[in-house]
């Protein structure tokens, strides 16, 4: 029996369009596996080659396409669980929305923002990752951010860092948030209401200290508590899980 994991004629000719090279960079080097060891996601690839290929392509330099490859990784290792399913910008390429929209157990949709924290920045890095990408989450959805933290050291708590930016704004801090992008107390306050949840995800990191989440309670649309459990769950699972689910 021919193992499903082994890279097929097929399956290298469509690794060598998503990267435009016969073979992948080091950034993306485990694109190739991920797509032989998982047949939803292999499905997931080819139905989104065109959308990706433009995102690889569009990543000039190694840093950005590390970002291509965490967001592809979050792809890969939910597509993992058969009860979430995922399409890939569907607000539109090239637009500030969301990465994925997901479901889980055919239920109401949800926005996946994924994003990166610079390695050797600290966890001040996890708050501007948030802050960040207020503005790409749609109003009247429930939005969720996973920030990929790389290495083995394990993910930051972004419960602290909510708090800390909350306690910022109770004081009108408003030059601390220009000084990050936003333009004021107001628009970090608008912004937080569109964010039901964020992930901190350090995939290297042993499985006890891989992910680490934090749901907000006032959003104005809440992400359910399975929902949220059901995601931790699939970013904590071992990488050779991936597609025996």
């Amino acid at each position: 029996m021919t193992d499903q994991r082994t890279p097929t004629p097929t399956i290298r000719r469509l690794v060598a369009y998503l990267v435009d090279a016969p073979a992948p960079d080091q950034p993306l080097a485990e694109l190739q596996a991920w797509i032989a060891e998982s047949p939803r996601f292999r499905s997931f690839a080819q139905a989104n080659r065109d959308k990706i290929r433009k995102k690889v392509r569009g990543a000039a330099s190694p840093e950005a396409r590390l970002d291509v490859r965490a967001e592809l990784r979050v792809a890969a290792f939910l597509l993992a669980d058969r009860r979430f399913d995922l399409a890939f910008e569907a607000y539109g390429a090239g637009r500030r929305g969301p990465d994925f929209t997901a479901t889980f157990r055919a239920g109401r949709a949800f926005n996946i923002e994924v994003t990166r924290r610079r390695p050797g920045t600290g966890d001040g890095a996890l708050e501007h990752s948030i802050l960040a990408k207020l503005r790409q989450l749609p109003p009247s959805a429930s939005n969720v951010v996973v920030v990929a933290v790389d290495g083995p050291s394990g993910a930051p708590d972004p419960g602290a860092v909510l708090h800390e930016l909350r306690r910022r704004a109770d004081r009108r801090d408003d030059a601390f948030f220009v000084a990050r992008g936003l333009e004021g107390v107001a628009t970090f306050h608008a912004g937080l209401l569109r964010l039901a949840a964020v992930v901190a995800w350090a995939p290297e990191a042993e499985a006890s200290r891989r992910v680490a989440a934090w749901a907000n309670a006032g959003a104005r649309v809440p992400l359910p508590e399975p929902t949220l459990r059901a995601l931790v769950a699939a970013l904590v699972a071992d990488r050779e899980q991936q597609g025996r689910k």
